[in-house]
């Protein structure tokens, strides 16, 4: 970290990080990685205070999704940003397409970047940055999408939001009652719970984090990696339920030290066949 570091704004309630730091960032008056380090900072603070550890397993937040790609601008096969990461395709594992990814933008002013950024890059424009009411009073966003069907979102709302980088994560399915029913079952153990249901779609939330995934009915998203936090005992049961309905297992509980030491995960496939996963990081 730069000398920004150790010139941590002065706040009152860490309740008030959120609001306090976007200004200081909005004015440039903190870099990004200052804002992240300060913001990481009052996460902890707000997890203490409710009584809960900031090392402890978060259960029912996105963990990580991962998308495999044709090509990285950049050399090495495997980028990632936060939560979310990118990887190159190979024999065994074909390109993802049309999955809707939202990023937490901390300001605005970023969500504009964003849309300007992607542009530049070739990302086709799906709806320039501007307020989106009919989503929520204070929805700002932007949208791209690349040429495989995926969308990219950066949203910017007051108050607090999902840990990480990403806001919410949109899949297209095959049969919306089918994918319905998958998590449902893996639910308890990945801390998904239905916000609603209907015939074309449905939307569920991820924890109390305020996430979520929405499943809609259409031509199916395809080869996505999608991971959710959790301790090993959530691990465990996130397979064994899955497995005892029927669904087929990518992986059984057990350490996958070749990621980090403590990598303890399992895996199982959902109706589409996209990798879904519970892990425990010990960290």
């Amino acid at each position: 970290m730069g000398s920004e570091s150790k010139q941590a704004p002065q706040m009152k309630n860490p309740a008030d990080a959120g609001e306090t730091l976007d200004g200081l960032l909005e004015r440039g008056e903190i870099s990004p990685e200052a804002y992240a380090e300060y913001s990481a900072a009052a996460d902890i603070a707000l997890s203490s205070n409710a009584g809960g550890s900031p090392h402890a397993p978060r259960a029912g937040m996105f963990d990580h999704l991962t998308l495999r790609v044709a090509d990285l601008v950049v050399a090495p096969s495997l980028s990632v940003w936060g939560n979310f990461a990118l990887t190159l395709t190979d024999g065994e594992h074909p390109i993802a397409r049309r999955v809707h990814v939202a990023f937490i933008a901390p300001t605005p002013a970023h969500v504009d970047r964003f849309w300007r950024a992607g542009l530049d890059a070739g990302f086709a424009d799906d709806g320039a940055a501007g307020p989106r009411p009919q989503y929520a009073d204070d929805y700002y966003a932007t949208f791209l999408k690349d040429p495989a069907g995926n969308g990219f979102e950066a949203v910017h709302r007051d108050g607090p939001r999902p840990r990480g980088m990403i806001d919410h994560v949109a899949i297209r399915v095959t049969d919306v009652e089918a994918s319905t029913a998958f998590y449902s079952t893996i639910g308890p153990a990945a801390g998904l719970s239905i916000r609603r249901q209907a015939p074309d779609r449905a939307s569920l939330a991820v924890g109390t984090s305020d996430g979520s995934l929405s499943l809609i009915a259409g031509e199916p998203t395809q080869n996505i990696h999608l991971a959710f936090s959790g301790d090993d005992d959530q691990v465990r049961r996130f397979h064994a339920d899955a497995t005892a309905a029927g669904y087929r297992s990518n992986g059984e509980p057990g350490e996958r030290a070749r990621y980090h030491d403590g990598y303890y995960a399992a895996y199982v496939l959902d109706p589409d066949g996209n990798n879904i996963e519970v892990v425990n990081h010990h960290r």
